[in-house]
């Protein structure tokens, strides 16, 4: 868990344990919450995003300066939040919901195969005709676009046990 301290689930009863199901819940959640810091100090971004479950990580574009860039280039750890959320349950004083929680290296890319590959996953999991989009992106317009990668190394989640997660 790199440095995570150990912390056990409070909530067996909502434990996902299934490593299949935590990725199905990153590859349709609509944005992820990412916390960082810098100097000590938090931060707070949500971002749409597109993930690869070949390479079990999370890409994202964003401008090639702020806030978000200055805290991720001084520090690239992060922690994330996918959320499902299915709304109150009237008349039972529940929430129901589907969560990933994760930790990794943010990573800005450089090279353009993988920056192409950044963004048709980013496209697919966005658009409703991505492949319209994915014949825009030309070399020159790809050396402009910044694009993180997220490469996760720890995954918890829990959900309601109403919940049923399909794609």
């Amino acid at each position: 868990m790199r440095g995570l301290m150990a912390f056990h689930m409070r909530r067996k009863d909502k434990e996902i344990t299934d490593v299949g199901l935590l990725k199905r819940i990153l590859r349709s959640a609509k944005y992820v919450t990412l916390a960082m810091s810098m100097d000590n100090q938090p931060y707070l971004v949500s971002i749409s995003h597109g993930y690869d479950e070949d390479r079990n990580c999370i890409y994202f574009h964003c401008a090639a300066g702020g806030k978000k860039l200055t805290y991720l280039k001084s520090n690239n750890n992060v922690w994330g939040q996918a959320l499902l959320d299915h709304g109150y349950s009237e008349g039972n004083c529940a929430h129901l919901f589907a969560s990933v929680h994760f930790a990794g290296k943010v990573t800005f890319i450089e090279g353009l195969d993988e920056k192409r590959r950044a963004m048709e996953c980013m496209m697919r999991r966005l658009d409703k005709n991505p492949e319209t989009l994915m014949t825009r992106l030309d070399p020159e317009r790809l050396s402009k676009t910044m694009v993180g990668r997220i490469d996760i190394d720890y995954m918890s989640g829990k959900k309601s046990k109403e919940v049923t997660i399909t794609e």
